[in-house]
């Protein structure tokens, strides 16, 4: 049976629903690179920057004209195509991932019921690890096409740490995937509302906080950000997978590593904190849907806070250690996390 007609205006909310997102992420780029000089400045009890504008606040614009004006450098033995491609792979893997994450309440406008989302896909979860995979095909084929030993051992590094953490990761969600009967991110967040007793919160992390930390030490290991930063290791590799690339191809690199961090702390924000929602706010009309906004923004950004601060607190783990706290740690509490949410969802639904 046919549906409605599509008009002009529900092609242009849909683009825009698509494409905003995507065009405002690496916007935030600019101001996330300040923030974390800054913040580790502060960790370590120096100035950071403050010659470009007040505060600094300058400098990452200066950085990103230096990035487009400096030269490209391509080694002569390495494979053209796959090291042109290796940084654009990066930049849409990190983009294309942000698409199902719903970031504000829908609002009512001219009769359309708007959702504020990319893309609400039923498979919603799925797709996110599956376009998560995506960013190690990046990085192999940055460190292959290279031509560069160094380069070459960040790329393999990265693929065996990418895979060991993701089942971690993955096993983890589940339980979040378990407790909701559903791969719909709105569909976590909508079960997430409301309070126990009263006061607490309805969030996944209080009966799975278990769950929640597997998934958030994943999360830096997924993200390849200190203390899990083993495909870079500038004491070891140079700078690991992206030794030979410079200027933008460097910095695609770099925002690619920025964006997934937001990701990252917006997906734990969707599935462990209630996503836009905090008990007893209910949205209604524009004003709600940025009330739930500016929330959804500000849980986000607190979680980037700590990637910042664990990035200068910590110290890189030995790859022996990486891969022993994967195994033999992080996936048997994600199984046992996963037990626990499987006997409580079937001791509800025998009450």
């Amino acid at each position: 049976m046919d549906g409605p007609p599509v008009s002009l205006v529900d092609w242009v909310i849909l683009l825009l629903r698509v494409l905003l997102p995507a065009l405002i992420m690496p916007v935030f780029v600019i101001p996330l690179t300040w923030l974390e000089r800054r913040g580790a400045a502060f960790i370590q009890d120096r100035p950071g920057p403050n010659r470009v504008g007040p505060l600094g606040l300058g400098q990452a614009i200066a950085d990103m004209i230096k990035m487009f004006t400096k030269e490209a450098v391509m080694p002569a033995s390495a494979d053209r195509l796959l090291f042109l491609l290796a940084p654009a792979v990066a930049v849409f893997a990190a983009l294309s991932t942000f698409a199902i994450v719903p970031y504000a309440s829908t609002i009512e406008v001219g009769g359309r019921t708007i959702p504020i989302i990319g893309a609400d896909l039923s498979i919603g979860i799925l797709y996110l690890f599956a376009i998560t995979s995506l960013s190690v095909y990046a990085i192999v084929l940055a460190g292959w096409a290279s031509n560069d030993k160094f380069a070459l051992m960040g790329g393999i590094r990265s693929s065996a740490q990418i895979i060991s953490y993701e089942l971690a990761m993955t096993t983890a969600a589940a339980g979040v995937v378990l407790a909701a009967s559903s791969f719909r991110l709105p569909d976590i967040i909508a079960m997430q509302q409301g309070t126990w007793l009263g006061i607490i919160p309805r969030w996944n992390v209080f009966p799975q906080l278990l769950g929640f930390i597997v998934f958030f030490i994943a999360a830096f290991a997924e993200t390849n950000r200190l203390p899990f930063d083993l495909p870079e290791a500038e004491p070891e590799l140079v700078a690991g997978y992206h030794t030979e690339y410079s200027a933008m191809r460097f910095g695609a690199f770099q925002m690619a590593e920025y964006v997934n961090v937001m990701v990252a702390s917006a997906v734990t924000t969707t599935l462990y904190f209630g996503g836009w929602s905090i008990p007893g706010f209910h949205p209604h009309g524009v004003v709600g849907a940025i009330l739930s906004l500016l929330i959804f923004g500000a849980k986000t950004f607190l979680f980037v806070g700590v990637f910042i601060w664990v990035r200068w607190t910590l110290p890189r783990f030995r790859y022996d250690q990486l891969m022993k706290i994967g195994w033999k740690a992080l996936l048997p509490l994600a199984l046992l996390n996963l037990l626990w949410i499987a006997a409580l969802s079937a001791w509800r639904l025998s009450r």
